[in-house]
Formats: structure tokens, sequence, C-alpha cells
């Protein structure tokens, strides 16, 4: 009879172990722009195609000029990986968001999700503003500033960035060609700190929903974007 229960007591563990760690097991990483046009994107709180000023060129989206609208993904995320490329023109400023939520009452992207900084750090004015290299690229912005200020690549080159949003874990973390950037909590104490002491303190959705879109950001000038993957963990 002991050794009965034993075997069922084991066999009770094998299947919890197994069954655990598939639910833990991260999807596979999808391509989340087919290099060719912008199927699975639109522009933000708009429902017609992707202006012109947003362009395919060599397998990048391209921002060629103010007016092309922050573009959103069709499909929201919740606890995901995230890898780009991306290249910044001279004194050039854009950023990469999440957790972004589409309704009329918000204005923009940013007005609910965080940012990844992209940014010409040694030509763009913003680089000297905020606290601390808070605004410069790498950056979790207006909160925390990179590890380094010298992982980025200068304006005209290609920087690879990386974004880990893992709500289970209550952690979200960036990278920057490599090398990690940011960590940081995504709710409670250490979060709320983190926005009391940013310009976003009275915005009312601002980091506020777990699930929701990636964004791409129009700030005007000249801006690309390739290789963008995700894997939801």
């Amino acid at each position: 009879m002991k050794k009965i229960q034993l075997s069922v007591a084991l066999l009770a563990v094998i299947i919890t172990c197994a069954t655990t760690a598939f639910v833990n097991k991260p999807g596979k990483w999808v391509s989340i722009f087919n290099g060719k046009d912008f199927t699975g994107w639109h522009a933000y709180n708009k429902t017609e195609p992707v202006s012109d000023k947003w362009q395919v060129e060599d397998g990048a989206m391209v921002l060629v000029g103010r007016g092309g609208g922050d573009l959103v993904t069709d499909k929201e995320y919740e606890n995901f990986e995230l890898e780009l490329d991306w290249k910044i023109s001279e004194k050039g400023n854009s950023g990469v968001m999440w957790g972004v939520i589409e309704d009329k009452k918000f204005c923009c992207p940013y007005s609910t999700g965080p940012e990844m900084q992209v940014l010409d750090d040694e030509g763009h004015p913003d680089a000297k503003a905020g606290k601390d290299g808070n605004h410069k690229a790498g950056s979790l912005y207006d909160m925390i500033p990179p590890t380094s200020f010298d992982i980025v690549k200068p304006a005209g080159e290609w920087n690879t960035a990386k974004m880990r949003i893992d709500h289970k874990a209550n952690k979200g973390t960036f990278w920057l060609n490599g090398k990690q950037t940011v960590q940081f909590d995504l709710t409670g104490p250490g979060w709320d700190n983190m926005v009391a002491n940013s310009k976003f303190k009275t915005w009312e959705g601002f980091g506020k929903y777990a699930k929701g879109k990636i964004a791409l950001q129009d700030h005007g000038n000249k801006v690309w974007f390739k290789n963008l993957k995700v894997r939801e963990i």
C-alpha cells in the first residue's frame, strides 16, 4: 500500500512539473513587420491607411517627415519580449512605447504608454533635459537613465534594442546593443514613486494598463525601424 501511495504521489509531482513547464514555456519569436508594407500596423486612433510620410525602404519602416503620426500594432500585448533595430537621423528624436491604449480621450500613445527612448544623444537637446540623463537613448523616458551613456551608436548607425515586459514577475527591462540599460517594477510603490517624480505624475492613464499596443513615435524627425519581432512570455 505504501509503495502504491508513493507511486501516486510521485506521478502527481511529475504531472504538476510538466504542466508548470508547459504553462511557463515562452512563445516563439514572431515578426511584427514584414519588411514590405504596414500590415499589422496602423496610425494611432485612426482607421485610414498609414500616411505616406511612413515608407518602407530596404526592409525598414521609415518616417520620412513630420505628420506621419504615431504607429501602433493592431494586436495588444501584456507579457512579452520585443526586439528591433533602430536608426535615428542627426538631431533626431523618437521612441518605442508599450501598454498603449487607443481611446479618443487620449491624444497620443505617450498618454498611456511608457517609453524606451530613441535619440541622437550628441545632437538633440533633449539629451541634456530631464534628470541625470533620463532622456537619453535607452532610458525609461523621464524616469530612469541608462546604466551607461556610451552604449548607444551615433546618429545614422543601427542600434539593436530589446524590451522585456513581464507583469507576472512585475519587472520591465531594456537592453541596448546587448547591454542592459534599465530595470524597473511595473506596478507597486517602486513604479508609483518613479511616476510621482516625473512629468507624468498628473496624467490620468499613464502606465495604468498591463495590456496594450506597441507604438513607434512620430517626433517629427527621420527614424528607421527594422527586424521587429515579439515573443509572448
